[in-house]
């Protein structure tokens, strides 16, 4: 079976579906993509073959292609071809979810190392981060999280017992910290700084990263109510992970 016969099927199967042909013919594509049967780097296709294989028109075709490109499954050299791209994990940039959950969602496993986990005295710019007394106590957490063994995040977290004081007694490595405090203290308000940074020496260890290779950095605090439930620092390898947000204007 060839593979435009493949994604040819694919696009039958989708045709009672409602969904504009153009993103049925993104689907097909993205399929198989995910289930390897093109890999990253493989020309794919020309327009012309895929308006061929496909019986669709080449603006279906140029709109599939283009939108792929800019979602970051595919990438187009002027006067070369197609390819597949190197497909990274992303983040969504407006939204708090829990790693474990992206990572699950793309078919892979998540794992977690515990670094730290303990109580300490906070800083003076922890304290006002947290709208409490300088030396007031707060929880502290380091974890690092796996895609496939593969680290993608360190993450650095400040907690509040007030808000959650059972938080030291968890096992991160069968729950995530946003899976738990989601669960004890529901997110009613957040903010994040997101920028490009250099990990230091021992978060490039920790991340398996050279020290050329750039970091994306997402500096978050989260609210219950009026209480501010955690401070985080979330560090991401440039070069294994993207943002990605979506904009609707109000009407």
């Amino acid at each position: 079976m060839s593979e435009y016969k493949t994604l040819a099927e694919m696009i039958r199967l989708a045709s009672d579906e409602p969904a504009p042909l153009y993103q049925q013919v993104k689907q097909g594509i993205i399929n198989l993509i995910r289930n390897g049967h093109w890999q990253p780097h493989q020309r794919v296709p020309s327009e012309s073959e895929l308006v061929s294989n496909l019986a669709v028109s080449r603006m279906t075709i140029n709109r599939a292609l283009r939108e792929l490109t800019t979602e970051g499954y595919l990438m187009r050299l002027q006067g070369v071809g197609t390819f597949v791209a190197e497909i990274k994990a992303f983040t969504p940039m407006l939204e708090v979810h829990n790693i474990a959950d992206e990572i699950e969602n793309r078919g892979h496993r998540h794992t977690s190392r515990v670094l730290l986990l303990c109580s300490e005295q906070a800083s003076t710019a922890s304290a006002q981060a947290f709208s409490l007394p300088p030396g007031a106590v707060l929880f502290h957490s380091r974890i690092v999280h796996y895609d496939n063994d593969v680290p993608v995040q360190l993450e650095d977290r400040l907690v509040n017992p007030q808000v959650s004081p059972l938080y030291l007694q968890q096992d991160f490595t069968r729950t995530t910290p946003f899976a738990y405090l989601t669960q004890v203290a529901p997110l009613t308000a957040g903010e994040h700084v997101v920028e490009a940074v250099n990990a230091n020496a021992l978060e490039q260890q920790l991340l398996k990263i050279s020290d050329t290779e750039p970091c994306l950095q997402i500096q978050r605090r989260t609210w219950h109510r009026e209480n501010v439930v955690t401070s985080a620092r979330l560090l991401y390898p440039g070069a294994r992970y993207k943002m990605f947000g979506r904009f609707q204007q109000q009407s």
